[in-house]
């Protein structure tokens, strides 16, 4: 059984995040990991494999982005991907979701045949929630997508997907592609002999041509939509400090919750 796992190394949300000058996100000079959520579907891909008992799955980390975009897949093998693929072409960067679905979709086909791909349910730096789906049609697989859970058994998947007023239980056959939310299952730390057996599994890296994908479909040049302008997000000013010494603070307060439209 094969299952992959689609992973991002994402900016971290707590460096200094910046916009190069065609307004695409800078993802070279700034600090990178592999995206929160994804963590989520490494977990669940090696729970699936787990609870295979005897069987000779396979979990495969599999990611497309710059040199740096490595850390994200090292990240897999360390919490337990048994190999990894990254996907690095210069021609990628600036592609849109749907030039990274199509990226995606052939790296997966090279690497078939494939019984199940995992994804997170977003990135936490786009947070489109549309690749899973995208992955599934240009596959031609069923999607279970959103799982709050998943239950494996035998080739069949059941899941609960968790909406305002209700949880759905749907199930599918094997092979599909699954998303999973951040309440499917507390994702494992990377142990130290995690970490060590990391370095020795496989780790391949392929260009576009290795997957047959063309320059000209990827890329900024050949994205959906264009961002005409980025605006740095301006310092924080000094808040309002509300006093009450003769009594009048709550009304204060209030005014204010009013006039900025929290009341």
């Amino acid at each position: 059984m094969n299952i992959v796992v689609c992973v991002k190394h994402v900016p971290d949300a707590g460096a200094d995040r910046r916009f190069e000058a065609d307004h695409t996100v800078d993802r070279v000079d700034v600090d990178g990991l592999l995206s929160e959520l994804d963590e989520y579907a490494v977990e669940q891909a090696l729970r699936i494999k787990e609870s295979r008992d005897g069987d000779d799955a396979v979990v495969i980390a599999l990611t497309v982005g710059p040199e740096q975009a490595v850390d994200a897949v090292r990240k897999a093998l360390q919490m337990g991907a048994d190999k990894a693929v990254h996907v690095l072409d210069d021609a990628v960067a600036g592609s849109d979701a749907i030039a990274t679905s199509l990226v995606l979709a052939k790296a997966v086909e090279k690497l078939g045949p494939v019984d199940l791909v995992v994804g997170g349910l977003a990135s936490t730096d786009a947070g489109m929630s549309v690749l899973p789906s995208m992955l599934a049609e240009r596959l031609g697989l069923p999607q279970l997508t959103g799982a709050s859970s998943v239950e494996a058994s035998g080739g069949a998947l059941r899941i609960e997907r968790d909406t305002d007023t209700a949880t759905e239980v749907v199930s599918a056959t094997l092979p599909l592609v699954l998303s999973v939310t951040d309440r499917s299952g507390e994702a494992r730390y990377p142990s130290f002999k995690g970490i060590m057996a990391a370095k020795k599994k496989p780790l391949d890296t392929w260009s576009l041509a290795d997957i047959g994908v063309e320059a000209d479909q990827v890329g900024l040049s050949a994205a959906w939509s264009t961002v005409t302008e980025t605006v740095a997000r301006p310092p924080r000013t000094a808040g309002e400090i509300v006093t009450d010494e003769d009594g009048s603070g709550a009304a204060a307060l209030a005014e204010f919750l009013t006039a900025e439209k929290f009341i």
